[in-house]
């Protein structure tokens, strides 16, 4: 897979729980080719450490802990909310940026309009119900990987 068709992303999680869903986390970005990922919140840091990521991508992609998302957003990043709320796009008819920055809330949550507000758009997984975070992160990249070039117009 060329650097080329995927373009930049990266990936924020808002004050995740669980260090496996962080580690399957890293092992999406690591497949996927992400180029970083950032987490705010303190329960992830004080929870075990990861042994999902079983292909050691945490070695190779940043995992940053940070005060404020918005404070990061990677230079000319796109920041795009994942999360099941109203007036958030379906993700089939959604073409993503081609420098993403993907944001996704807690496991046992949803975002924080402070953060929605900042982003340009809202987007979501349509389901039945909501998805496990590592789940959300997988079917966004694996989406805009299988979109190819076909990225929107966002400057």
């Amino acid at each position: 897979m060329s650097k080329k068709s995927q373009g930049y992303a990266c990936v924020g999680l808002f004050n995740p729980k669980t260090p496996e869903n962080v580690g399957s986390v890293m092992r999406a970005a690591g497949c996927y080719g992400v180029n970083s990922v950032f987490y705010t919140g303190t329960r992830y840091d004080h929870a075990a450490q990861f042994c999902t990521d079983t292909k050691n991508a945490a070695l190779n992609i940043p995992l940053i802990g940070v005060e404020d998302l918005k404070a990061i957003i990677p230079v000319g990043c796109v920041p795009v909310a994942v999360d099941l709320i109203d007036d958030a796009k379906p993700l089939p008819e959604y073409k993503h940026p081609k420098r993403a920055f993907y944001i996704f809330g807690p496991e046992d949550g949803t975002l924080k309009r402070d953060i929605t507000d900042f982003c340009r758009e809202t987007i979501y997984v349509p389901t039945k119900g909501s998805m496990n975070l590592a789940a959300a992160v997988n079917v966004i990249l694996y989406d805009r990987l299988a979109k190819g070039d076909n990225f929107s117009n966002h400057k």
